[in-house]
This record gives structure tokens, C-alpha cells and sequence, in this order.
């Protein structure tokens, strides 16, 4: 089951049975396993970042008037979801050298409540032809600028 072996015996009558309570903190345990298993498949626990990819393309992060024009479109309809703290969009280097985190938009919320609607309402939508992808990113790694991940 899940990646653990299952082992299946005869049951022998006279044989010890866990009692009641020990079975429902054994079931209550695997519940709350399988739920985390899933949390975390799903694209992980709700933080106040949402990194948003296949948004935005190297090129047009080059040029300084088309980039204050992407950051601007961000920023308004990120704003549509929540209290919008911070945009970020990491550009490539000025030799044009890629740095971590180009081509993706950083939307940094108040609340969780914010990056959760801001997630689930752009999550697959359309921007440029492109399918966008929404998943929640971790506060720390945002708050020190790594953007890599």
C-alpha cells in the first residue's frame, strides 16, 4: 500500500486484540499521514508567495519599457486577489547571462488568504498563449532572494 508492503496473516482465534482505543489512534495516526502525503503532492502548504512560471519570456525581460509594463500587469492583476506586499521578477544578468528565477513572477500577499485565491485564480489560466502554473513558495527562501526554486 503507498510504498510500504503489506503483510497478510491468518488470524488465530485466542489471540490477542488491540484493544478499541489503540486501533483509533492507529487509524487517526495513518489519516493524518496520508493527508500530509497529499498536502504536499499537491504543490505544498499555503504560504504568503505564490511563484507563478510560463508567464513571462527571457526577451522581454531585456527591455527596461516592456519589463515596467509586465512588472505594472502583474502588480494589478495580483491585486485582484488580496493585499499585494511585493512583485518580484527576476531579470537576466546584464550581459544577459541567466540568473535564478528568470521567467518566473514572484507575488508576495499579506495573508494567505490573498496567495491562496491568487493561486487558485491564475493557476492554468492563459497569459501570452502560455498555460500559466501557480504554486505556493516558500516565505524564507523569498525573504533572502533566492528565487530558484
Amino acid at each position: 500500500m503507498g510504498d510500504k508492503t503489506l503483510t497478510v496473516r491468518r488470524a488465530n482465534q485466542g489471540a490477542a486484540q488491540p484493544r478499541p482505543e489503540q486501533e483509533s489512534v492507529l487509524l487517526q495516526a495513518q489519516q493524518q499521514v496520508a493527508l500530509q502525503k497529499l498536502v504536499f503532492q499537491a504543490g505544498s502548504l499555503p504560504t504568503k508567495v505564490v511563484c507563478l512560471s510560463q508567464v513571462v519570456i527571457e526577451d522581454d525581460l531585456k527591455d527596461d519599457e516592456v519589463y515596467e509594463d509586465i512588472v505594472e500587469d502583474m502588480r494589478t492583476e495580483g491585486g485582484k486577489y488580496g493585499a499585494l506586499v511585493n512583485v518580484v521578477i527576476p531579470r537576466p544578468g546584464p550581459n544577459g547571462e541567466p540568473l535564478p528565477g528568470v521567467g518566473k513572477v514572484f507575488l508576495e500577499y499579506a495573508d494567505t488568504e490573498g496567495s491562496m485565491k491568487a493561486r487558485q485564480g491564475l493557476h492554468a489560466r492563459k497569459f501570452d498563449g502560455n498555460q500559466v502554473v501557480a504554486v505556493f513558495y516558500p516565505e524564507n527562501k523569498f525573504a533572502q532572494g533566492e528565487y530558484d526554486g
